[in-house]
């Protein structure tokens, strides 16, 4: 099912104000048989926590955009400083932006880093010990601007490292298969292109304006959330080699040549940034749109009709994962710039699913 309103038109990541937090009922049920719990506050007086990856023992690491500290979170709401992220220099929508763990973190202690530098956006890979080792890049020469950086990692179901970029409003990048910009990458560990890659490169998928947030079901199905220009943002459901469209068609209408996206929404109700999987739903964080967004899945890979929760109690979302114990964890972004910023603004939020 493909969900579009109209309603009027934003950039990448336009402007939305915070409001005061009202508390949601405990008992509304949800669609998709998933209910949420009341929302609670786990962290306070962060600026910008951009993303969030949780270590094998329950903790989270979290990244500051505009500081570049790297902290770590326990699900007990301590905050600790690990520290300060070399080579990031934050400008516009660039800076500190994802974090992954090794799913081999036990034994070889790796965590990956997606910053922006002083002549790129590029990925890392540094130890994590008792403290932070030397990053090591390993992918670099993603194309950096004041928007549109992408920078979400995740290591997906088959081991392999993927890494969503922007095309900096540069839109020709997107469709440039030699370029890094506008695509969804997948990388071994190490950085090298993936075995099987539909193009013996690092490009998984292309035609891609600014991507955010990926996630995958229990089916193993991967799906990425895209900001739209002045008319529909997207979720898609990414299939290797596809053309997603940009920046030859916004939303749906591509015919033959582009994949149509699963769903899409007006602007103004999402510009969607982190995306997670849990309880058979899709959970977007929508900027400003200023909710979280939940699309039930059905058992072959379609939407059902979105349910928005959270509308304008928080201020603009920027990540959301699926904790350990089935919990959703939400960061704000009303430091970001373009929100407006209450009392204990950044935060995470820690929303229990039944």
């Amino acid at each position: 099912m493909v969900a579009a309103l109209a309603l009027p038109a934003c950039t990448s990541e336009s402007t939305g104000g915070a409001r005061t937090p009202e508390p949601l009922p405990s008992s509304a049920a949800q669609p998709g048989g998933t209910r949420i719990g009341q929302p609670r506050d786990l962290v306070t007086g962060l600026k910008v926590p951009w993303a969030i990856a949780f270590l094998p023992g329950g903790d989270a690491l979290v990244t500051e955009r505009d500081t570049a500290r790297l902290l770590r979170v326990t699900p007990a709401g301590r905050v600790t400083e690990i520290g300060t992220v070399p080579g990031v220099e934050p400008a516009g929508e660039g800076g500190l932006l994802g974090v992954a763990v090794s799913p081999s973190f036990d034994r070889d202690r790796y965590v990956y880093l997606y910053f922006t530098a002083a002549s790129d956006n590029r990925v890392v890979r540094l130890r994590y010990d008792e403290g932070l080792g030397v990053p090591r890049p390993i992918v670099t020469g993603i194309p950096k601007g004041g928007n549109h950086n992408g920078g979400r990692l995740a290591f997906g179901p088959d081991g392999m490292l993927y890494i969503t970029t922007g095309e900096t409003g540069d839109e020709p990048l997107a469709q440039d298969r030699r370029s890094l910009g506008g695509k969804i990458l997948r990388v071994r560990p190490d950085g090298s292109p993936a075995p099987g890659n539909p193009f013996d490169s690092r490009v998984y998928s292309y035609g891609h304006r600014n991507v955010q947030g990926i996630a995958w079901d229990e089916r193993g199905r991967l799906y990425a959330t895209e900001f739209g220009q002045n008319r529909l943002d997207e979720i898609n459901r990414i299939e290797q080699g596809r053309n997603y469209g940009w920046p030859e068609v916004e939303g749906t209408g591509g015919g033959g040549d582009y994949t149509d996206p699963l769903l899409t929404w007006s602007t103004a109700e999402a510009s969607p940034s982190g995306l997670a999987y849990a309880g058979g739903s899709l959970w977007a964080a929508a900027l400003r749109g200023e909710r979280l967004w939940q699309v039930p899945l059905g058992r072959d890979g379609t939407a059902g009709r979105p349910t928005a929760h959270l509308t304008g109690t928080y201020g603009r979302l920027r990540a959301v994962e699926r904790a350990p114990d089935g919990s959703l964890w939400v960061s704000t972004s009303d430091h970001d710039g373009r929100g407006d910023i209450n009392e204990g603004d950044d935060r995470i939020i820690v929303i229990p699913l039944r």
